[in-house]
């Protein structure tokens, strides 16, 4: 017999869980303050998480679900996790570093309209009018709060437009790694496929940092920037993860995809209040029309399922 799912606890659930990701743009934006740089940045974040995500790989191989999986699955998974993982989450490390919180947030919430794009693209499905509409209103949405921000930088809009640039590829890597994972989540389950691509991020990051970094550096920050990457890691990485499974156990993917609209507005939020961001109507109304946009893709897709 199915459970009766109880959907203002699982809406809850949701809502904590995007507030808690969408920290992790504050939390990047302060580090910077310490002169730190993003595969540093990153590779701490991972050490502090990764033993988290290995206790689930272990409890995930302790349901003895059986592994079916061809060799070549096997290498997709790999470069999967090392692009998809690791790679758009330092281009978008690397893009906060020119762009504010905020307008990191609406690009990366773009991921997915792109992820209708590359349906259509590689696996021939039809755009709907519904997706054309959703996908002209939060493109109009970037344009305008990427016009706002260029405004406010002046003479350093040109770093703003190349900021903006990675955070849009990172969320194109995004899309193109949620496209290709709804092929190996059914073969892995959910909690193994997470602990093994978070793994292999992991040593992506880790090989990136020993490449570029420097070991006597990466002791001698201040203790805050520490601090932060273990929030980061605790609440902007694992934390919202776990409340995110519960809750799409609770609601299902559709509500689920709804309720986290919020991310982009808690983001601009949480700027304001902890880096003194600007808050204008025209950054209102471009987050807006990227909410519209991203809400009437995944009501198309409750309407179809």
């Amino acid at each position: 017999m199915k459970d009766a799912t109880h959907p203002y606890y699982g809406a809850m659930l949701v809502l904590l869980s995007s507030v808690a990701f969408s920290s992790k743009a504050i939390m990047v934006k302060l580090a910077y303050g310490y002169h730190v740089d993003a595969a540093t940045l990153i590779s701490l974040r991972m050490a502090f998480a990764i033993p988290f995500f290995a206790a689930l790989g272990w409890w995930a191989m302790r349901q003895g679900t059986p592994v079916r999986m061809a060799r070549h699955d096997w290498w997709k998974l790999a470069l999967l996790a090392m692009a998809g993982g690791y790679g758009s989450m330092w281009l978008n490390f690397e893009g906060l570093r020119y762009v504010s919180a905020g307008l990191e947030r609406v690009i990366l919430f773009l991921y997915p309209t792109l992820v209708v794009v590359m349906s259509a693209i590689f696996l021939k499905h039809q755009i709907t009018r519904r997706e054309w509409f959703a996908m002209v209103t939060s493109y109009a949405g970037v344009v305008l709060v990427v016009w706002h921000d260029v405004a406010l930088a002046g003479f350093d809009s040109a770093d703003t437009l190349y900021g903006a640039g990675l955070v849009l590829l990172s969320a194109i890597v995004y899309a193109g790694y949620l496209l290709v994972s709804g092929q190996l989540i059914p073969k892995l389950g959910a909690s193994r496929f997470t602990a093994l691509t978070m793994g292999l991020a992991a040593l992506a990051s880790a090989t990136h940092f020993a490449c570029n970094g420097s070991y006597e550096k990466v002791v001698s920050f201040p203790q805050a920037v520490y601090w932060l990457a273990l929030l980061m890691a605790l609440v902007a990485t694992v934390l919202p993860s776990m409340l995110m499974n519960l809750g799409i156990q609770q609601l299902g993917s559709r509500k689920v995809s709804l309720i986290s609209a919020i991310g982009p507005v808690s983001t601009i939020l949480l700027a304001y209040l902890f880096l003194g961001e600007h808050l204008s109507w025209v950054q209102g109304l471009g987050t807006l029309l990227v909410l519209a946009g991203v809400m009437a893709v995944s009501l198309d897709k409750a309407m179809k399922s």
